[in-house]
Parts: C-alpha cells; structure tokens; sequence
C-alpha cells in the first residue's frame, strides 16, 4: 500500500516537472497587430503558461500582460526576463534587432537558458542598412534592381545617376525609417528634389545620410517569409500587401492597408524559383560570413515576367502580413519556435491551411500624416466570423478601448476563396465604429 502511494507521488512529481518544463513563460516586444497576432497564435498552445507585452495594446492586454517596458532598454528587459522566468522572449519590431538586443542576450550568462527569436546584430544589418543588403545580394548573386549608393558629398553624382535612368525613379534612405523611407518620383527634377531633401536637409534624420538609388520593377509585388534555426527554415506562407494610402495603389505610403495570403501566381513552381534563386543563396550567404541567424527572414519581392527579384530584405515578421500568415499556421506555433533553441527544429512539421487568409487595415483618418488620438472605438463586440487584431488601440481611465496610432485595427477573415474571404472583412467591419476611420475598400483588387 505503501508502495503504490509512493509510486503514485513519484509519478506526480515527474508530471509536474514534465509540465513546468513544458509551461512557458513568454515576453513579446512590441505593440502592434504583429505582436497581436503572434501573442494570439502563441496562446492557444498547451505549452503556453502566461505571455507579457512590451507595451502591448488593448487587444493583448485580453491574452496576456501589458507592461511598461523601453524595447531598447536591454538592461530593463533583462531585469524582467530574470523575474518573470521568461524562457522565450520574441522580438516584433526592428529596432531592438538593428541595435544588437539578440548579442546582449547571447553574452550574458545569466540569459544562456532564454531563447531569443531575431537574428545578431549583423544579420539585422540586412534591414538596418540598405546599402549594406543591396551589397550582400551582389555578393551571393541574388536578383535585384540595379542601384548605386549616395551621401551628402556625392550628391552631384546622385542627379548624374538618376539622369542616366528612365522614370519612375526610386529612392530609399539607407536606414531604418518606420516603413516610410521609401520615395517613388514620376519625373526628374522630383527626384531631384528628393534626393536633396533626403540628403541635404535630413528628411528622414539619420537614416538618409546615405540614399540608395535604384531602377524601377515593374511587376507585382509579394511577401516571402521563412523561419530559421541558422542551419534549416521553413518556408511559411506567402502574402501580398498593400502599401499605399489610397485605393488603386496611389497616395503616400503606409505601414500597410491590408494584405493577402496566399498570393495566387505563387505557385509550387513560382516558389521553387524564390527558394533556388533567392532563399538558399541567402542563406548561404549567412552561413558564409558566419552570421548567427536565429528568427524570422522576410523577402520583399517584385515579380517581373514572372521572375521574382528582391526589393529589400526584413529581418522580422511584416504587418500586415503578419495578420494573414499566422493564421494560417495550423501546427503549434509555439512548440516551432521553441525548437530553434533545443536542436529539434528541422524535425518539426509546419502544416498550413488551404484557406485564403485577408486582413483590412481600419486607420486614423490624417494617417499617414497627422492624425488624432484618443477616439472611442465601438462595435467590437458586435463583429463575427473574424479576427480582430489591434495595432494602435489602448484603453482608457474609464475601461474603453480608443484609439492610440495611425493603424488602429486589422480585421482577419477566411474563406475557401479571396471574394468569400473579403466579404466577412468588410461586412464586419461595418459593425465598427470611431471618429474619422479610413479602410481601404479595394484590397486583393489585382490578384
């Protein structure tokens, strides 16, 4: 009788190590419809146990904590790392990845048992600097647009280059500028207006010391992700996005309008020609120069006649891409990226939905210039069908949620085919409500 009773507390005990080792406690920087969807996705594994926010929105706050936390101050985070015993810490944003929180983590040994989803340092380089990614593609032979790189001295030979090309003329700043550093000139002397701007008088501040100009790809754009241990990835599923303020592609750009997954010409064959011409020379390159890259590899394409080219590479989830590609993960997410720290990635199986995915971004009205703040968001518990993702949400002293950003809210949808999918998005979205919202109501309208 003994015996049995202390067999049974043996049993015990190894059930609840196995369950303490398996329940995990998670910290994801960022506020966004990103972290949103990824925190969703994250929440519905068994190995979950709690997952914080750094800052988060009124949206996570309702699957996890919201804390106050500066995603650039590695110290703090670390602090909080060790008192939550956080075991797997994912980075949303570019910015912590850029200014080498992966390497901080990967120095201290304090933080050697803690899992950092995002790549060193340099392999953020790759987003950080265009310059420095239009460079690494010549290196490996990946297909891109022609370019040459300028600063403030070379600023005479900026107008001779651009003088040798033919209209459009694209001009991006070399470092990070929130997704907004990316200008599209019609004629001439625009762009060389711009790049004066840019130059001279620091449009986008530091990160258009430098400006990278290149020819113009006419063809259709998409969004190419992977996950990767370093050694093997996964390709996840590919989406479309739509930048641009206004309906038909016109206006200003944006952080995104909307996005759809998958992209119907990325076919089997389309997609053995992304991964023979640009994945695995781009990870060849990484394993070459001995980069650590442990996360998420984002390929911004353009397909030109049916050849995919790169026009920059991301070193993180897009959004709203991000919006359509989780959801469409149907294996356990959080059990995937867990595998990239104990060795077992490469046996893990992703399974992906059939289904088509879309998401339509609900804005500030101003946005992507001024907008305001603080508006009352109704409606919400009214929607159906669908997924509400918040990006810039709060909420208030008086426990209703307003607005808090440009992009206020993305509405995720399936459907068996992108018009069954769209309908749901936008049937649902007339059920919400605040001052001055904006959506585009043309999204999937070339595909």
């Amino acid at each position: 009788m003994m015996f049995n009773k202390l067999l049974m507390i043996l049993q015990w005990q190894k059930k609840y190590e196995l369950y303490n080792k398996l329940s995990m406690n998670i910290l994801i920087l960022g506020s966004g419809g990103r972290e949103h969807a990824i925190g969703w996705k994250i929440s519905n594994s068994s190995s979950c146990n709690k997952i914080f926010f750094a800052p988060g929105n009124a949206g996570t706050k309702n699957i996890g904590s919201n804390i106050k936390l500066n995603i650039l101050d590695f110290n703090s985070i670390k602090k909080f790392v060790l008192k939550e015993q956080i075991t797997l810490v994912v980075v949303g944003p570019e910015d912590p990845l850029v200014n080498g929180i992966a390497d901080f983590f990967s120095s201290d040994p304090e933080l050697e048992n803690v899992l950092l989803i995002g790549p060193s340092k340099k392999g953020a380089k790759l987003e950080g600097s265009k310059d420095y990614a239009k460079e690494f593609m010549s290196r490996y032979n990946i297909p891109t647009a022609q370019y040459k790189t300028f600063d403030k001295l070379s600023l005479k030979s900026g107008y001779k280059f651009l003088e040798s090309l033919t209209p459009p003329y694209v001009l991006k700043a070399d470092g990070l500028a929130a997704g907004k550093g990316v200008v599209i000139c019609e004629n001439l002397n625009d762009a060389k207006k711009e790049l004066f701007e840019m130059l001279t008088n620091a449009k986008f501040g530091e990160a258009s010391k430098k400006v990278v100009i290149e020819e113009f790809l006419d063809g259709t754009e998409l969004s190419v992700f992977i996950i990767t241990d370093g050694k093997s990835y996964k390709i996840l599923p590919s989406a479309k996005d739509y930048k641009q303020i206004g309906e038909g592609n016109t206006g200003l750009n944006t952080g995104g309008m909307g996005a759809i997954s998958p992209v119907n010409f990325a076919d089997r064959f389309y997609m053995e020609k992304v991964e023979r011409e640009i994945i695995k020379p781009t990870m060849l390159g990484l394993k070459s120069e001995n980069i650590e890259y442990k996360g998420f590899l984002f390929f911004g394409l353009i397909n030109v006649n049916g050849e995919p080219k790169v026009i920059e590479y991301n070193v993180r989830m897009g959004d709203p891409e991000t919006e359509v590609v989780i959801p469409r993960i149907q294996s356990d997410f959080l059990n995937l990226l867990n595998s990239i720290g104990n060795d077992t990635f490469s046996e893990v199986d992703l399974v992906i939905s059939e289904n088509i995915a879309t998401t339509i971004m609900l804005v500030s009205g101003g946005y992507p210039k001024k907008y305001k703040k603080g508006k009352l968001i109704s409606g919400l518990d009214l929607t159906e069908d669908c997924i509400i993702f918040h990006a810039g949400t709060k909420v208030n002293e008086h426990g209703q949620i307003i607005t808090n950003g440009g992009r206020v809210l993305s509405v995720t949808t399936y459907g068996k085919d992108k018009e069954n999918a769209l309908k749901k998005a936008y049937n649902n979205i007339e059920k919400i409500n605040y001052k001055n919202m904006y959506f585009r109501k043309d999204i999937g309208f070339d595909l």
